[in-house]
């Protein structure tokens, strides 16, 4: 509806500035020329709008100006309510925040929304976190948060995934929640790297603030950052025949990397393709299968889970 995108151009223009008319059409799935066309309409209807062209040029509010943001839809609302990330919000010290934010919230909302908020809550709740994930706050979590608000630098010692144990220089820009667990993103000799918070061995806020990097958008790089573990993490490919009564167990263990080959004849196993992230992990699968797991490919893995068995029977 063309009510709707007038009042997504506002908002959008009221909460991040100027914006060309070819971002506002790619926000909104939209022309440039519907962009344009909106605007003029905007402008016709006494909204302070203003188009500039050239270098540096856009479309933007007057910044006395601010619209009204009342006319939720009751999708709209929904998204508002459905997510519950209160421990999440506990470890940031805004769990009592958050809801005091979702009490005004409701208190603010028409009438005729309200029984939506209560209906959606009862139906629909997100759980950001694993199974076994410590409700415990990260050791210096206040000094990471201080570092991170205040565009501190840290000298940190930090533990690899090989267990190695370092000493990092770092400019700390974001911490990021991922299924509950805490990741730093910092920039290190001028590349951006992510760590794990809970590898942190010390950590201390110094002196100075650092320049943020004015291109850096922490949503924008967290995606490109997954793109690229998937990539890295589906590099190993297996081939097993597995007993049936473990199937479900290995397409748990590797949710959305399996694909499942029902056999061709009765009594045999099925065949599952699977991917992970390297040999070492698709052997300990393997021997926890035991003699209900049969590896079909590669060769290699088949040799090396022959040698690991050599060399366990010899020290037995």
């Amino acid at each position: 509806m063309r009510a709707d995108r007038l009042m997504a151009i506002l908002i959008l223009l009221q909460t991040r500035g100027k914006k060309t008319a070819e971002e506002l059409a790619s926000e909104l799935h939209v022309s440039r020329r519907t962009i344009l066309r909106d605007v003029e309409a905007l402008s016709i209807a006494g909204v302070p709008i203003y188009a500039e062209g050239g270098h540096g040029g856009g479309i933007a509010l007057d910044e006395q100006y601010r619209t009204n943001l009342s006319g939720l839809h009751e999708e709209e609302v929904r998204t508002l309510f459905v997510a519950s990330n209160a421990q999440l919000f506990q470890q940031l010290d805004l769990g009592e925040a958050a809801e005091r934010t979702h009490l005004k919230l409701t208190a603010a909302l028409p009438p005729r929304h309200q029984e939506a908020v209560h209906h959606i809550r009862q139906r629909i709740l997100i759980d950001p976190a694993w199974w076994w994930h410590d409700p415990r706050s990260p050791a210096f979590w206040e000094q990471l948060q201080q570092a991170v608000y205040e565009d501190r630098p840290i000298r940190a010692i930090y533990q690899n995934y090989n267990g190695e144990i370092v000493e990092r220089l770092l400019e700390p820009y974001s911490l990021v929640a991922k299924s509950g667990t805490w990741y730093l993103v910092a920039k290190r000799e001028e590349e951006f790297r992510i760590y794990r918070v809970s590898r942190f061995h010390d950590l201390t806020v110094l002196e100075g603030h650092f320049q943020r990097d004015a291109g850096f958008d922490l949503p924008g790089h967290w995606q490109s950052h997954l793109q690229e573990f998937a990539e890295t993490f589906s590099e190993y490919t297996v081939t097993l025949k597995v007993h049936p009564d473990r199937v479900n167990f290995v397409k748990w263990l590797t949710t959305g990397r399996h694909e499942v080959i029902a056999p061709a004849n009765e009594g045999e196993w099925p065949t599952l393709h699977l991917q992970v992230e390297s040999m070492d992990l698709a052997k300990m699968l393997v021997f926890g299968l035991g003699s209900q797991g049969i590896v079909v490919a590669p060769h290699a893995l088949q040799e090396a889970v022959l040698e690991a068995v050599r060399e366990y029977a010899n020290r037995a």
